[in-house]
């Protein structure tokens, strides 16, 4: 379905809608293959019904149906159809069915038109994450949940303003995949996104519903009139990107991805997180090590910009305007050399809580989960299990002895309520005893 937000609702430009196939950017070639291509395999017949496929407007698709038709690959079916307004139904010919086959053999790719890459650039300076301010407020609306260190918004809240790279390290369990994800709410505005780009003839589809989250909006006709322009179809509102990956990153997933069965390419997950948050989680656990992945990191981050390469080898730039967010349990002097660290922005210790920040953790979680507290067992829990890991507190403890506890008392029969040997019962799974296995 294709959604039609409201311009005035938006808070970065609107792509126009163009008004004449030439106004596409695209070849009268590749107009035509696609419409060829989406009608053979959609099995569309109406204008509206091929205008809503190929996201052009119904006077556009019109247009390409009677260029089709008078270089007789298409032709009028003879019959109207009555749940569509009485519009007349158009079909291939058998030359049209044959030229669709051969189009369909260099490529797959059918449906929404593709963006030209040259406009798609600029639709990309025109919504780019630098453009957001964001303020303390935004970042404590969209962390309010979470219990931070007073001084921790004063280092991260400059790093994600500027839209620079960010790297989080600390011990691990502190919460460095939360205040991730928070900085990606605090963003919070939408952005357009195309279904797909075009760049020497190739389509490379972008629109991912895994990373894209799609807004519908009604449209308001009076603004639009106003406006005198329509939203161009190619593109989807959507809620600016958050790609999150962990230790399952490598490093052609930053490339274009070839099917070599259909002759298509998708998007990298850099070109895909344009607008919003690359969110690279678990540094150090990939298979490459974070020195090589930093080092692919590098031209992106510095020059705005990343090179891809077709299968033809060809190369080509495409906007790189993402947060990068690295998350790492390790310390960063362990793992990359000073030209990496160089170039990573801004760096921010994301470090345990204190023991009253810890008490503050845990009595929300118990409350939430209706778990009853006991002073006894809070003090056995204090100065008895802590004191034997050295009083290190971590944000995780908190869920994980309070759902260990709980689900003792599901199966003990028990109410849901603190005790010391609950506490004991928990803390076992906490942490594995060193013992000797003999096989």
């Amino acid at each position: 379905m294709n959604m039609r937000p409201d311009p005035a609702a938006l808070g970065v430009p609107a792509p126009e809608q163009p008004r004449t196939l030439v106004d596409t950017g695209l070849t009268g070639t590749m107009l035509r293959d696609i419409l060829l291509k989406t009608v053979f395999r959609k099995s569309v017949e109406t204008t509206r019904e091929i205008s809503e496929a190929i996201c052009l407007t119904t006077g556009l698709t019109q247009e390409l149906i009677d260029q089709a038709r008078d270089a007789g690959l298409m032709q009028a079916t003879g019959t109207l159809h009555a749940g569509s307004s009485g519009e007349m139904g158009f079909q291939l010919t058998d030359a049209g069915k044959a030229r669709a086959g051969d189009a369909l053999a260099q490529s797959e790719y059918y449906g929404p038109m593709p963006v030209p890459l040259e406009r798609y650039k600029a639709q990309v300076r025109a919504q780019s994450v630098k453009n957001i301010q964001i303020t303390r407020q935004l970042l404590l609306k969209s962390m309010g949940h979470l219990i931070l260190p007073d001084n921790l918004l004063d280092q991260l809240g400059p790093a994600v303003g500027s839209g620079r790279s960010v790297l989080m390290y600390g011990p691990p369990g502190n919460g460095k995949s939360s205040i991730a994800e928070g900085i990606r709410a605090a963003l919070g505005d939408n952005i357009w996104i195309p279904h797909a780009i075009e760049y020497a003839g190739q389509v490379i589809t972008l629109y991912d519903p895994i990373v894209h989250t799609a807004v519908a909006q009604e449209e308001n006709v009076s603004e639009l009139r106003k406006v005198n322009r329509r939203v161009d179809r190619r593109y989807l509102l959507c809620q600016r990107p958050t790609v999150m990956t962990g230790g399952e990153l490598s490093l052609d997933m930053l490339d274009l991805n070839y099917n070599a069965v259909a002759r298509t390419y998708q998007a990298s997950l850099q070109l895909k997180s344009s607008g919003g948050v690359f969110i690279v989680d678990d540094l150090g656990r990939q298979a490459e090590p974070p020195q090589k992945i930093i080092n692919r990191w590098i031209v992106p981050m510095e020059m705005g910009y990343d090179i891809l390469a077709l299968q033809s080898g060809e190369k080509f730039e495409v906007p790189f305007d993402t947060l990068v967010v690295f998350s790492t349990n390790f310390h960063p002097n362990k793992i990359f050399d000073q030209a990496a660290l160089r170039r990573i922005f801004f760096k921010v210790l994301i470090d345990g809580p204190t023991q009253a920040e810890f008490l503050k953790i845990f009595a929300m979680v118990a409350k939430k989960k209706k778990f009853e507290l006991d002073e006894a067992a809070l003090v056995h829990l204090l100065k008895k299990r802590y004191p034997e890991i050295n009083n290190v507190y971590a944000n995780f403890h908190g869920v994980f002895l309070i759902d260990q506890m709980i689900a003792a008392c599901d199966f003990e029969g028990l109410p849901y309520r603190m005790t010391p040997e609950l506490v004991d019962r928990a803390w076992a799974n906490l942490f594995v005893e060193e013992v000797e296995i003999v096989h």
